[in-house]
């Protein structure tokens, strides 16, 4: 999208962020992929909590969100204790009613960048370890598998088993 623009989301960007994800949610469930994403399963307090904690990224194109992503700077749950050379992406998300294909893949390298002007080497992510297509994605984009978290805790929900994949960063954008 030639007036994709990006920026940090504020508390008044909540209410969009959670409808972005739920409108991803049901796109998830209505082409089969099941078990990653429920409608209504976060609400503001997530996003808000991750504000104090990490980033919330937005994409807007013709004055409205139109993707988004959360940016950690330590994933525990996931990943254990880590030394400060990776950044976390999670949540990453597109209306793919307003969007063209490949503007996910368009955030990912904005992410990617933030990452690595942020002086960390390394981009990680993890996705539903039963999640094919995603993974695929990932692998497509550059990521490979390092490892698999049994039993990771969700929010809202019961633990479930992911791929941990990451990406060097390192070159290019310094």
């Amino acid at each position: 999208m030639d007036d994709l623009r990006f920026r940090l989301a504020d508390d008044a960007d909540l209410a969009a962020v959670v409808r972005l994800r739920d409108d991803a949610a049901r796109w998830m469930l209505a082409h089969g992929v099941t078990g990653q994403w429920q409608p209504g399963e976060l609400g503001e307090d997530h996003f808000r909590r991750i504000l104090e904690s990490g980033e919330v990224w937005l994409a807007e194109a013709a004055d409205r969100v139109v993707g988004a992503w959360e940016l950690w700077w330590e994933d525990e749950d996931a990943w254990g204790r880590q030394p400060p050379t990776a950044g976390y992406v999670h949540r990453l998300m597109v209306d793919r009613g307003s969007v063209p294909p490949g503007t996910g893949r368009e955030l990912l390298l904005i992410a990617e960048r933030r990452v690595a002007e942020a002086g960390r080497p390394l981009v990680r992510l993890d996705c539903l370890a039963t999640n094919t297509r995603l993974l695929a994605y990932y692998l497509d984009a550059g990521y490979r598998v390092v490892g698999r978290k049994e039993g990771k805790p969700q929010p809202g929900g019961t633990p479930k088993s992911f791929t941990l994949l990451e990406k060097s960063v390192r070159h290019g954008w310094r």
